[in-house]
């Protein structure tokens, strides 16, 4: 079987430009990566200023923080506002397959009514499902009548990429225009689609509330740790580079000195002179050449 190209058989010159084409890729790839997770931790740093900055702020009225009409500010995300009216508990809706508690939970969502006339949804909090059903036992009803609610802003959900579904009385995901369009038509053209709430408080407060949902974490996540490795593998590639060329030259060295060192055995009269001379000493072969002759014939078997 015919062998392939071997690097042996290229100039020298030539061999060391592939190498350092195949550092600079491999420095490229790396530079992309290192830059992909700075972006990361750049907007996950963005995210916790916005918590630093609004989740223990002092409550304002709905209509501060959204005005009728206006859409929530991203900077206002996670910003506490008080609602008052009352709650729209037969349109009640279940959000599946959500992680608490060592488990997939439902968060339940509630539509409330402002008394401008505006509806928020009101994620009320988290319930395990059931003992002996995926559904939950049982769900914490909201306070009836006249009640004042503080809540945290959120932005909406995306619509689960899969295309999946949810029974009648849930839906996959916090989407508000999938909520609006599941609720009474009443309910969901009024309701506010640029945010939702999460419950902090509720007065009158129930004799039994959903499970609180957690804080957001305030990790800030490896992205620059994973930054600056992409960073040093960039650099480790050069230094491996550097390293083959080092070595191959060295073999090199060694080759020509043996080449120097050989005797040259033959004397006028002697014996030896009458017999055919002797073919050339084959030049020792370069090790990297071959190792990567040895790779070559490997990958063609």
């Amino acid at each position: 079987m015919s062998r392939g190209v071997s690097m042996q058989n290229l100039p020298r010159a030539g061999r060391w430009a592939i190498y350092v084409a195949l550092a600079v890729v491999f420095a490229i790839a790396c530079a992309f990566l290192s830059h992909w997770q700075f972006s990361r931790n750049e907007e996950r740093s963005h995210q916790l200023a916005l918590v630093a900055q609004n989740y223990g702020a002092d409550p304002v009225p709905l209509a501060e923080a959204i005005p009728p009409g206006g859409e929530l500010d991203p900077q206002d995300e996670w910003r506490p506002v008080t609602l008052t009216g009352e709650y729209l508990a037969e349109d009640q809706l279940l959000a599946r397959n959500r992680p608490h508690g060592g488990t997939s939970s439902f968060e339940v969502l509630v539509p409330f009514r402002l008394d401008d006339g505006r509806v928020l949804l009101v994620d009320r909090g988290w319930v395990p499902p059931g003992d002996d059903q995926p559904e939950p036992d049982a769900v914490p009803a909201p306070p009836a009548g006249e009640a004042t609610v503080v809540v945290r802003l959120r932005p909406g959900e995306a619509l689960p990429s899969s295309g999946r579904s949810a029974p009648a009385g849930q839906v996959p995901t916090i989407n508000l225009d999938l909520v609006a369009d599941t609720i009474p038509p009443d309910a969901g053209e009024a309701l506010e689609r640029s945010a939702y709430g999460v419950m902090v408080s509720e007065d009158p407060a129930p004799s039994t509330v959903p499970n609180a949902l957690e804080a957001p974490s305030d990790d800030p996540g490896p992205h620059l740790s994973y930054a600056i490795q992409w960073i040093m593998f960039a650099i480790m590639g050069f230094v491996f580079i550097g390293y083959v060329i080092r070595t191959e030259r060295k073999h090199r060295r060694e080759d020509a000195e043996d080449d120097e060192a050989e005797p040259d055995t033959e004397r006028p009269g002697d014996a030896a002179s009458a017999a055919p001379p002797a073919s050339p000493r084959p030049r020792r072969r370069d090790r990297d050449a071959e190792d990567e002759d040895a790779l070559i014939d490997a990958a063609g078997h």
